[in-house]
């Protein structure tokens, strides 16, 4: 995806730096340790899936502090009784890229892409690069240039394990 990713980002109009990475160090966490970048600036590109027949999918951009609210706004906003997190299988099979690069550019044009507003009130946010050996780090109106919704509570935060 190299130049095209390059190629999609020009296209934003919205500066941006591509920022090479080891792909065994691709995973979030991993990454913030080793690269010194905060969870709180790292937006993941989720792919959900919505049990249907034919299934319905969407992206879902939410920040590594935050847990995506599947069960009731996901899945309300796919209207469906049940959704779920895409497998990796899944996810590389609608993207073609891998868990720990899922980037927002590029995707099928028919796959909604919806961004937590929190994602929104962020200076700069960390999205995976379209593999696992590059992310990106822009302003998150990156993602409204290219055509994705905000939408209030996609995510949930998550409360800080206080350990012992």
């Amino acid at each position: 995806m190299g130049d095209r990713l390059t190629e999609l980002l020009d296209a934003t109009g919205v500066a941006y730096e591509i920022f090479e990475c080891d792909p065994d160090l691709a995973d979030t966490a991993q990454f913030c340790e080793a690269y010194g970048f905060s969870l709180g600036e790292s937006a993941n590109t989720i792919v959900v899936v919505g049990k249907s027949d034919p299934p319905t999918h969407a992206a879902c951009i939410v920040l590594a502090t935050t847990r995506l609210d599947v069960n009731k706004v996901v899945r309300t906003r796919l209207g469906v009784k049940k959704a779920s997190f895409a497998n990796a299988e899944a996810t590389a099979a609608l993207t073609g890229m891998e868990i720990g690069g899922v980037t927002p550019f590029g995707l099928p044009d028919d796959l909604a892409i919806w961004v937590d507003s929190r994602v929104m009130e962020l200076p700069r946010i960390v999205l995976g690069g379209g593999d696992r050996s590059r992310k990106v780090l822009a302003a998150p109106e990156m993602l409204t240039a290219i055509g994705a919704e905000v939408v209030d509570e996609l995510a949930k935060v998550v409360s800080p394990v206080v350990e012992p």
